[in-house]
């Protein structure tokens, strides 16, 4: 059975602070490929990435389209939202109670 998102979060609680920097980064590497191609993220100047998993952007205001759905983090995080950069990152917008 497949783990929930909220069901990750928890298990990553026992991470320490630079195991939890390592896999921040990962997800970032991995988004290079999708934020570098969205239509919100493009032209923006933005240069953070992986908002998903830290917060939404302080440039990014317009949401002009989403490819966070098919971004392979989508699958591995169980996440399940859209245009993290603007609303939020996963756990952001789970506290928020949005399905």
């Amino acid at each position: 059975m497949a783990e929930t998102f909220e069901e990750k979060m928890e298990a990553m609680k026992g991470l320490s602070e630079d195991e939890m920097a390592k896999k921040i980064q990962e997800v970032k590497e991995t988004c290079k490929s999708f934020c570098g191609e969205c239509p919100t993220y493009t032209g923006t100047g933005e240069t953070e990435l992986g908002f998903c998993a830290t917060s939404k952007s302080k440039i990014i205001k317009d949401e002009k389209g989403c490819l966070c759905t098919s971004c392979p983090v989508t699958g591995m995080m169980s996440l399940r939202w859209e245009y993290y950069c603007t609303r939020g990152s996963g756990r952001e917008q789970a506290a928020a109670g949005k399905q």
